[in-house]
């Protein structure tokens, strides 16, 4: 099992088996749903994407000849 997670804001997270490559806050990844994984959500350090306050687009509207 999957599960998509981000690093919460301001953390790095190495990623299991490969303790130089992080998962940031800036692209959701998918890991296994393992021990190593669900403690990091446990501690705070994960979040999933799913739970992860979505960023408003920077929508622009056009008002016409205003």
């Amino acid at each position: 099992m999957n599960i998509i997670v981000k690093a919460a804001p301001g953390v790095k997270v190495p990623k299991e088996g490969a303790p130089r490559e992080y998962i940031t806050e800036d692209a959701p990844q998918a890991v296994p749903g393992s021990a190593y994984y669900l403690r990091r959500l446990d501690d705070g350090d994960l979040i999933r994407a799913e739970d992860a306050p979505a960023k408003a687009p920077n929508i622009r509207e056009d008002k016409g000849n205003e």
